[in-house]
This record gives C-alpha cells, sequence and structure tokens, in this order.
C-alpha cells in the first residue's frame, strides 16, 4: 500500500523565489544581516523560528519578537506572490487522477498554518488532503523525521508504505530518517545538491515529466 506526503513550498507551488525574496528583505532591512541571497536561500529550511536562531543566536530574539518577525515575513510573502498563485504544472491532474485512484494524501511542511491555508484554499485543493502537518504541529521541522512520521501516521500508514514529495535536500533528509522513498522536485535545488542521500526514486522539473506517465499504475492501494 501506498500514500503520498507533499511538501508545500517548492513542490507543490514554486514559490521559493518569493520565499527568499521576502527573507532577504526582513533579515537584512529590518534585522541588518547583512546576508546575500545566496546566504539566505542556504538558511531556508525549517520553521521561521529556527532559521531566526541559526542567524541570530538562540537567545537574540523573545519568543514573541520571533512571532512578530515571522508572521510579517509570511504576510510579505504572500502580498507579493498571490497574483503568481498556481500549482506546478502537471499537479492538478496528477492529485485527481491520484484521489480517483483511492491514493490518500497528505500535507507536510514546515511552512506555519497561515501559509498552508493560504495555498490550500486559495487554489481549491484542501479535499484532496484530509491530514495537514504544519510547523504549528511538530516539536521541530525539517531534517528531523517528525512531520512525515505524524504525516503517515494521520493517513494510517507505515512509514515504508509512503512516498514523499520534496524539493529540499533538508526536507529529502527528513523523509529518508522516516523511513520513505522521495520524488524530488528541481524548482529551486540542483541535482548535486543531494548528493548522498539514497531514498530518491526520481528528479523531475514537474509533474508532466514522462516518469509520471505509468507511475500511478505502479503504486499499489
Amino acid at each position: 500500500m501506498k500514500a503520498f506526503l507533499f511538501d508545500l513550498n517548492g513542490t507543490m507551488i514554486d514559490d521559493m523565489g518569493y520565499h527568499t525574496d521576502a527573507w532577504h528583505d526582513i533579515l537584512n532591512n529590518d534585522l541588518g544581516a547583512n546576508l546575500s541571497r545566496e546566504a539566505v536561500k542556504m538558511e531556508m529550511y525549517g520553521k521561521n523560528h529556527e532559521l531566526l536562531a541559526r542567524v541570530f543566536g538562540d537567545d537574540h530574539f523573545t519568543k514573541e519578537e520571533k512571532d512578530r518577525l515571522s508572521f510579517e515575513k509570511e504576510k510579505r510573502y504572500q502580498e507579493t506572490y498571490r497574483p503568481h498563485l498556481r500549482l506546478i504544472e502537471g499537479l492538478d491532474s496528477f492529485l485527481e487522477e491520484a484521489d480517483k485512484k483511492g491514493i490518500k494524501m497528505a500535507i507536510g511542511s514546515a511552512a506555519m498554518t497561515f501559509n498552508v491555508d493560504f495555498v490550500l484554499d486559495g487554489l481549491n485543493i484542501r479535499k484532496y488532503f484530509p491530514v495537514i502537518i504544519s510547523a504549528d504541529h511538530v516539536s521541530v521541522s525539517k531534517p528531523d523525521p517528525e512531520t512525515f512520521l505524524k504525516g503517515a501516521e494521520g493517513l494510517g500508514f507505515k512509514p515504508e508504505d509512503c512516498i514523499v514529495f520534496e524539493d529540499n535536500p533538508k526536507g529529502v533528509e527528513a523523509a529518508r530518517r522516516a523511513g520513505m522513498e522521495c520524488v524530488v522536485l528541481t524548482t529551486m535545488h540542483e541535482e548535486y545538491e543531494f548528493d548522498g542521500l539514497d531514498n530518491i526514486l526520481v528528479f523531475v522539473k514537474d509533474y508532466t515529466d514522462p516518469f509520471f506517465k505509468d507511475f500511478l499504475k505502479r503504486v499499489s492501494v
């Protein structure tokens, strides 16, 4: 039996550039971190609070300050990305076909629920995902496996019976630690950045890749 666990940003929507821009603005113009865009990109995994702690240290901000900065960053991201909100090419039909086949699907994202709702409701795809695990539902985010393990548990599947869709090496590492194989979207990271991760089934640019032609036929339900 197989279930699908989807990361969100960069995996279902190609929006990571907008997240990078929002963080670059907050970190440099608001907080004076003086980081290049590439340096910001390298820090973009896990929860917002974790990112702030990596850049400035664990005790630099209070929890209330981290909450405020986190929400402000997401507001800026949503304002700039909203006119471009759409699924990665081919994903709409893939979700529909998987749903018709009876494949159970969940969201396993490091994004806060505020952003998950922005995407699922903005694109009217919540119906496909009875289980949603966001940053608000875990103690530690990716590369810790908690996000994907909770997603599998919520769907009622063993970890080894789940396939993860990811775009980030840290997310693939989380899947590996959870005992799950991955389909990797190369929206933000190149293949060499995943070196050493042996749980990858395939690298694809989008969901129109020839890999998907017979993929659902090979998935048992």
